[in-house]
């Protein structure tokens, strides 16, 4: 209940302080109006003789108004008045007077006030003052010459009519001609022609003063002055003199909000100059302005702050002159708080404030009904005056009356009119009831209830049990009625009921209110950076109240987006809106808006569209005086940055005539500069252009500058690079990198080239050439000379050039290196050292050792034939040993080394060296094959690489799995055994099997290969069965499944015709036998096959022989007797191995010439190399050759695979070796075709440093 009473006791104490009015809708019982004064005539009428006079005074009021006027405080009846004519019209007082002669207007001429009347007061206008104006005229006066002496100063008078309305004055001749003004001549606002100081061509008799006056429209002449100059040979300088005002100050009045204007006109001779001064404090420059050449000071809007002094000044030569003005500044009286109109109701207080302000202070007093209130204050005590305003206190529906407050000053008047209205009117809602509201969940609803009544009605809101409605907080009352809910809740939804009385009655109206759900953005867009080109996507969901209507929209920056219709560039659905093709217009804020017709929610995002910066707008060239010392100074302005700090401008520049359409760069300044001071070249035509870059890139180019030519000059730089070498053993070419263009500093350039030998003190020796070298002639070999090359030009030579030294041509190195030592590291690497060679036998620059060796062969090899295979080993002139890696174990190389120069190779030292036995290589190759689920047959091909005599073999068995079992190993020490059978293994487990060969430094590398045997359980795999026929026969073939062992089955061939045939016997075949052939049988008839594995049908299929039908085989005779065939089988068998015999020993036996070898062979001198090309090794035969004979198949496990080279024994017994004077082969084998047969490629290039020719293997 306190919380109810909180809201209540306002509305229960403020309603006698509430004002009433009634509304438009209130519909009770007739109400009456108070007189209200419409319209009026203005203030001051100023009419002339035949203008019709009209007094208006218009008013509204029910009942209906009646008027009466007064004229300067006495009773005036217009319907009594000759020549007046009232008008007859509802709600108006207004008269008009007709003018028929020349004083009627003096005769109506007064002070009138208009009074509107009715049953609740009187009305009051404020003072209409009629003046009456005849017709102006200029008195009759005779005006005398003026004479004055050139240089003297004069006014003309004017002195025009006085009339109550603004004059305008003008001074002109006899031909209706102003006369012109200026500094010398002025009109002041007097109207009077001042003449600082006269000149003999002012001379005139016709200056006429007109005069005109708006409200008559009529311009009257005063009598012309004749102005009469006596010229003088000398005219008396003087000191200026103010003409007006004529004393030293003056004081004024200025009206607030008035426009205040100051003058002075002053005479001297030379012409004065009028300056303006405030000493009190800084002049309003907003709202001064100086006319009549700065003789007129006009200041508008006068207030307060322009109170003081204002002085001006007259000065020429000789001396100056003052004035000041001291402005007061008054205001006729203005409203603070204007008395308004009200409605009351019984009992209440009724208060009219009247408040004014003016300088001087205004003078305030009240009326009622148009009579003083003094007069009224002694009979009724209902009313006081207290500070300016009127009360009332208990006002009752008798007080009901029209009061005026009127305030004055000398400046004017003013006044207001105001009712009270005292009413009594039944409690009455004017909104209607049963009235419907929506709202959302978290929002404010606000129930209206508009109540009208007299005494104003108390308001009270109750739920559905009659309760009131603000013991909860959310609940707030108006003093207008409404109930406002802040922070709506679902439960909120129901029947509200407005109850309003007052001492009448009481009413009661119902609200119905409806809480919906509170649309929410679950998602919205999120702010983002992009770069220009790229797509966006913005994204928005939202929830709603079912039962309402709903929308997304987008906006930006405020405005509705829509997708366009022809374009591209926005997608909007479901709410996305995707934007392609970003530009940097696209950026700014983007928002997604959820409505419904109860809320709007708004989620925003700000797009920031980056990338690289625009082009610089404009550039400006300046301190061109600088040119001679070849400088500019280069601005430019500030480029869009794209929202990304500018980092940087490069500025880069044009020759048009040397390098059209070619841009260089001449530098960087950082991007907060805006301009620097270029050093430029001479003789270049310069044309500028800056690039702002960012760390998105560099942005487009500014556009080109003004073209700028820096004068010529000497050369400052010299060619670089200079060198001297020779390409004959007796020239010297002097070569340089040519000066760029930019460089030259004038249209040619050349170069003056000098040289003489190191170490002479002669005089050099020149040539002066344009192209970038020189061949110097004639000159001894390898010997250093001293180079100088230096620029020159029209406009002179450039710095002294550096001496270089450089060398006439080489010639082929003279020096033998001598070997030191081969040291043995390994079975596969060597260390070869030598000492180094004489200097001065090298004829040239040292670039290096060349050192090439050459496999010769291997103890076990050396039946057959050989073509050395060279590998060449580059070694720096600093260096005098190297590792030779990747030998060959038990193996004989030839070794050659040779110094070389630019020019070439030199003598060579030979020698030769053996490596020792090594461990063998992996065997080529380890197959499995199941014998049966307990043995395996593995067989092998022997190591490619042997590395010295093998010594037999290493197997070792590892069972796979968690049994724990141990590995096996057996030493094979047969070095020719192929083929090795494992027993006793375990048909349940996998074995990793690892072959390795030996010799006798050991076992070399493993082949691992793993497997097992398969137990055969249930029916065996055969995989593909196909079939083939004849007319007498058919072929069964088959795949063997990898890893299935081999077993014995038994095929059958069933005929299945009616007719009776002999059996065919079943008969017996092995797995991996792959097929077999029935023959003896019938054409053109159908066969079951059968394979069988003890009575176990293990495949079935059918077929037909070809033919027409069963034919009769003759008998037998002994050619298909199974001897015969055998025998024949054994004998063809026989003339094969003899062949193979044959052949073998026609391979072995031979002895081959080997000259045309020799002569093809390539000779190993190396052509001249630049002394940077240094490396071990390279092979000139192709690395594919070993693996070549590896992935050979074998054809049979026992024979050797052609093209193996490990050892000779290998081609059969023992073999004549031959060698000749240089201790090459004679009988060279023919393992290395046979390799080139495999695949292998020899290279057929020269021998040298950088194209070796051998191969190591």
């Amino acid at each position: 209940m306190a919380v109810a009473l909180r809201y209540l006791w306002p509305l229960l104490l403020c309603s006698p302080c509430l004002f009433i009015q009634i509304p438009d809708e209130y519909e009770g019982q007739h109400v009456m109006e108070p007189p209200v004064i419409t319209e009026q005539s203005p203030r001051r009428l100023v009419v002339f003789p035949t203008d019709e006079i009209s007094l208006k005074c218009e008013a509204s009021g029910k009942p209906e108004v009646m008027f009466r006027w007064s004229r300067d405080g006495i009773h005036f009846n217009p319907n009594e008045e000759l020549d007046v004519t009232v008008k007859q019209a509802p709600h108006s007082g207004s008269f008009t007077i007709a003018g028929n002669n020349s004083n009627f207007a003096q005769r109506f001429q007064g002070t009138y006030r208009c009074f509107a009347s009715n049953d609740l007061g009187t009305a009051m206008s404020h003072e209409i003052q009629l003046m009456a104006e005849g017709a102006p005229k200029w008195p009759k006066e005779t005006v005398k010459p003026v004479e004055v002496e050139e240089g003297e100063s004069v006014i003309l008078p004017c002195h025009p009519p006085p009339s109550a309305e603004p004059l305008r004055i003008y001074w002109m001749n006899s031909k209706i001609m102003h006369i012109k003004q200026d500094e010398r001549v002025t009109m002041g606002q007097n109207g009077n022609l001042y003449f600082a100081n006269v000149l003999t061509s002012d001379n005139h008799s016709d200056y006429i003063c007109h005069a005109h006056f708006p409200g008559t429209r009529t311009i009257i002449q005063k009598e012309p002055i004749d102005l009469r100059v006596k010229a003088t040979n000398s005219m008396i300088d003087r000191k200026p003199r103010l003409l007006f005002p004529t004393n030293a100050s003056s004081h004024l009045v200025a009206l607030q909000g008035q426009p205040l204007v100051l003058e002075c006109i002053a005479e001297g001779f030379p012409t004065p100059t009028i300056k303006w001064l405030r000493p009190s404090g800084p002049m309003p420059a907003d709202r001064v302005t100086y006319q009549n050449h700065n003789k007129t000071l006009h200041l508008l809007n006068v207030g307060e702050e322009d109170d003081g002094e204002y002085r001006c000044v007259a000065e020429n030569s000789l001396g100056s002159d003052r004035h000041a003005y001291y402005v007061t500044v008054e205001a006729a009286p203005y409203w603070l708080h204007k008395p308004q109109s009200r409605l009351y109701g019984p009992g209440e207080t009724a208060r009219l404030d009247c408040q004014v302000q003016g300088r001087p202070e205004p003078e305030v007093t009240w009326r009622i009904n148009g009579i003083p209130v003094e007069e009224l204050l002694a009979k009724d005590q209902k009313y006081r005056i207290q500070h300016g305003a009127l009360i009332l206190s208990n006002v009752q529906p008798s007080d009901t009356m029209v009061t005026q407050c009127e305030a004055r000053n000398r400046h004017g008047l003013l006044l207001a009119n105001a009712y009270i209205y005292v009413v009594q009117l039944p409690a009455k809602i004017l909104t209607p009831d049963n009235e419907t509201y929506l709202a959302v969940e978290g929002s404010t609803a606000y129930l209206l209830c508009k109540v009208f009544g007299a005494p104003v009605p108390s308001v009270q809101w109750l739920d559905k049990e009659g309760k009131t409605v603000l013991q909860d907080e959310r609940f707030f009352p108006y003093t207008n009625g409404t109930l406002g809910i802040r922070d709506l809740q679902a439960n909120d939804t129901g029947h509200y009921f407005c109850q309003a009385a007052n001492d009448q009655n009481n009413v009661t109206i119902v609200a119905n209110l409806q809480v919906k759900d509170a649309t929410r953005i679950t998602q919205g867009p999120q702010s983002t950076i992009k770069k220009k080109g790229s797509r966006v996507t913005f994204t928005c969901q939202a929830t709603f109240d079912p039962s309402l209507q709903q929308s997304i929209t987008w906006r930006r920056d405020g405005r509705s987006l829509q997708e366009p219709g022809d374009s591209d560039k926005y997608f909007i659905e479901d709410g996305h809106l995707v934007i392609h093709s970003l530009d940097y217009s696209d950026q700014g804020n983007y928002s997604c808006v959820a409505s419904t017709k109860l809320d709007v929610v708004e989620s925003r995002a700000e797009l920031q569209v980056v990338g690289s910066p625009g082009p610089v707008p404009q550039l400006e060239l300046s301190d061109r005086h600088l040119l001679k010392q070849s400088q500019v100074r280069l601005s430019w302005s500030p480029a869009d940055d794209h929202n990304a700090p500018i980092e940087k401008y490069d500025i880069e520049f044009e020759d048009k005539e040397m390098a059209p359409e070619k841009w260089y760069s001449l530098g960087k300044v950082p991007g907060n500069q805006t301009s620097t001071t270029l050093k430029l070249s001479p003789y270049v035509h310069y044309t500028f252009r800056v690039t702002a870059i960012n760390k998105y890139g560099p942005g487009e180019p500014s556009p080109a500058s003004e073209t700028v030519v820096t004068p010529e000059a000497a050369p400052e730089k010299n060619p670089v690079d200079v060198k001297g070498e020779g390409n004959e053993t007796n020239n010297m070419v002097i070569t340089w990198k040519p000066l760029k263009w930019m460089d030259w500093n004038a249209p040619q350039v050349q170069y003056r080239v000098q040289w003489r030998p190191q170490g002479t003190r002669g005089a050099w020796q020149e040539q002066i050439v344009s192209d970038p070298f020189l061949v110097v002639s004639n000159t001894s070999t390898f010997v250093p000379y001293e180079i100088k090359v230096q620029t020159i030009n029209s406009q002179g030579k450039g710095p002294e050039p550096q001496v270089t030294i450089g060398y006439s041509g080489e010639d082929y190195p003279q020096a033998k290196p001598k070997l030191e030592d081969i040291k043995i590291l390994n079975a596969s690497t060597v260390l070869v050292k030598w000492w180094p060679v004489d200097p001065a036998q090298v004829k040239g620059h040292l670039r290096g050792y060349n050192l090439t060796y050459s496999w010769e062969g291997s103890p076990r090899r050396h039946s057959k034939r050989h073509i050395p295979e060279s590998h060449v080993v580059v070694v720096p002139a600093n260096t005098t040993s190297t590792v030779l890696d990747g030998l060959r174990p038990y193996s004989s190389y030839h070794l050659e080394l040779r110094a070389f120069n630019s020019r070439g190779l030199g003598p060579p030292s030979k020698t030769t060296f053996s490596t020792p036995e090594g461990v063998p290589g992996p065997p080529e190759a380890l197959h499995l094959e199941c014998q049966s689920d307990t043995s395996l047959l593995l067989h092998w091909q022997p190591p490619f690489s042997h590395n010295g005599v093998l010594t037999g073999y290493v197997l070792s068995c590892l069972p796979l799995g968690d049994g724990g079992e141990e590995q096996l190993s057996f030493n094979l020490s047969d070095p020719e055994l192929r083929s090795y059978n494992l027993t006793n293994l375990s048909p349940h487990l996998q074995y990793r099997f690892q072959l390795q060969a030996t010799t006798k430094q050991g076992p070399g590398e493993a082949i691992t290969r793993e497997g097992g045997t398969k137990t055969l359980t249930g029916t065996s795999d055969f995989g593909d069965v196909s079939t083939t026929v004849g007319e007498n026969y058919s072929v069964v073939s088959w795949v063997p499944k990898e890893g299935q062992c081999n077993f014995g089955f038994q095929i059958l061939f069933k005929p299945l015709s009616d007719e009776k045939m002999d059996a065919i016997p079943p008969q017996y075949v092995s797995y991996n036998q792959r097929s077999y052939t029935q023959w003896d049988l019938q054409p053109g008839t159908n066969y079951q096959i059968q394979l069988l594995k003890e009575a176990v049908l293990l495949h079935e299929t059918f077929v037909t022989t070809n033919g027409t039908g069963r034919v009769r085989l003759p008998p037998p005779g002994f050619t298909t007797e199974g001897w015969f065939i055998g025998f024949v089988s054994a004998i063809i068998l026989l003339l094969l191995i003899l062949l193979i015999l044959c052949f073998i020993k026609r391979s072995k036996g031979g002895k081959y010439s080997v000259k045309d070898k020799e002569d093809t062979q390539v000779d190993s001198e190396a052509r001249p190399m630049k002394d940077e090309t240094f490396g071990e090794y390279r092979s000139l035969e192709s690395d594919n050759e070993e693996k070549a004979f590896s992935s050979q198949p074998s054809l049979n496990g026992n024979i050797k695979t052609l093209g193996s080279d490990d050892s000779l024994a290998d081609y059969g017994g023992s073999v004549d070796v031959q060698f000749n004077e240089d201790g090459s082969f004679i009988g060279q084998y023919s393992g290395k075709k046979e390799k080139e047969a495999a695949g292998g490629n020899d290279s057929s290039g020269a021998a040298s440093p950088i194209n070796p020719t051998g191969t190591l293997e």
